[in-house]
């Protein structure tokens, strides 16, 4: 029976590691905390507030108890070990070693949360996608950039919510706004900040030339505290409209979207996905506090474009990703040089998680 002590030590180490970007110390603590909010009979007077400590108390306990688990695994596989060598019996190896695969493969998985070491990686994401240079073909590679990813979403059992879209003349959309909804969101869809190139045999061209098209997305994490962001009703310019776009049985009926720029910054927000105009606006106002509050933290980092809200310019030489599909095949990141020649698994199927990561990894090691 071969020695599996180094395997033990490994593992022992990969686990002492998880257990401090986990913050499993402090989320013993936390929870204990939390619980006590949330056995309070006046909870749901707020409703808004209730959410908020039942989320974050399912999120913290999640982690504490994987890690517990994980830990409780490995001591088990320790003592079987043991037991297995005092009565030399051979046969309990392939159980170890199947439960050390798993372990290390569940860990493998787990570090990555490490790389999510931002203050609102374990937000939601409001994402904005924008046409850019490359008339009909841009706007249309700003309605694959949605779909490609709506299926990277899907993937990871994130919902999304379209607030509002507005169509391409001819074809696909000059702008669309999202929200992808789960844990880590924004962690994951914050390396997706910029602009990104396509180029393709146009379908749009009658002489099917090759033609080169740009489109941005702009992402920013969705707040529960707005914090220091207060709006003045005076700094508002609220207009409403027809709904327009895939949005469920209301769109189209009635003038219940909502479009609010705020005048001071010249940041707009629209809505036109919920159910009333009430609604719509309720939604808009919830994206713009979360658009200033990351304006403000812009301010304080002195760089705009290092963080969200600021995607460049969508046209040639801005571009963080290139997408081609003719005359070869190849998705290429310009920041990590990460590529792949399978375009298809990558626009169609939303096989985007590879690249994401070496943009973690990438700007970990900056």
């Amino acid at each position: 029976m071969r020695d599996f002590s180094d395997d033990f030590g490994s593992l022992r180490a990969r686990l002492d590691e998880a257990r401090q970007y986990l913050r499993v110390d402090w989320g013993r603590d936390r929870v204990r905390e939390l619980e006590a909010v949330a056995s309070a009979p006046d909870l749901w007077d707020d409703p808004d507030r209730a959410r908020q400590v039942t989320t974050e108390l399912s999120n913290i306990k999640a982690d504490v108890d994987l890690w517990d688990d994980l830990s409780s695994r490995l001591d088990d596989i320790v003592v079987l070990d043991e037991l297995a060598r005092e009565e030399a019996d051979e046969s309990q190896a392939v159980e170890i070693e199947a439960t050390l695969s798993t372990l290390a493969r569940t860990l493998d998985d787990l570090e990555l949360r490490a790389l999510f070491a931002g203050e609102w990686d374990e937000h939601e994401a409001i994402c904005e996608v924008h046409a850019g240079e490359g008339g009909t073909d841009a706007q249309d590679w700003a309605e694959m950039l949605v779909r490609m990813y709506r299926r990277w979403a899907e993937k990871h059992g994130f919902d999304v919510e379209i607030d509002e879209v507005s169509p391409g003349s001819e074809a696909g959309l000059l702008s669309a706004t999202f929200i992808v909804k789960g844990r880590y969101a924004y962690g994951w869809m914050r390396s997706e900040q910029g602009v990104h190139r396509l180029v393709r045999m146009s379908p749009f061209d009658s002489a099917h030339r090759r033609q080169t098209s740009f489109a941005s997305i702009d992402v920013t994490p969705m707040i529960d505290d707005p914090g220091d962001v207060v709006i003045d009703e005076k700094d508002l310019r609220i207009d409403t409209y027809r709904s327009s776009g895939a949005g469920g049985q209301h769109v189209n009926v009635t003038d219940s979207a909502v479009r609010i720029t705020h005048l001071p910054t010249g940041i707009v927000v629209s809505c036109q996905n919920e159910r009333s105009q009430t609604q719509n606006k309720a939604r808009a106002m919830q994206v713009l506090v979360a658009k200033l509050a990351e304006r403000q933290r812009e301010e304080h980092r002195a760089s705009l474009q290092e963080i969200s809200g600021s995607g460049g310019k969508a046209e040639m030489g801005s571009q963080i990703r290139s997408y081609v599909m003719a005359p070869y095949q190849l998705v290429k990141d310009l920041r990590t040089n990460h590529e792949t020649g399978n375009v298809d698994q990558v626009i169609e199927s939303g096989d985007l998680d590879d690249f994401m990561e070496a943009f973690l990894r990438y700007e970990r090691a900056q």
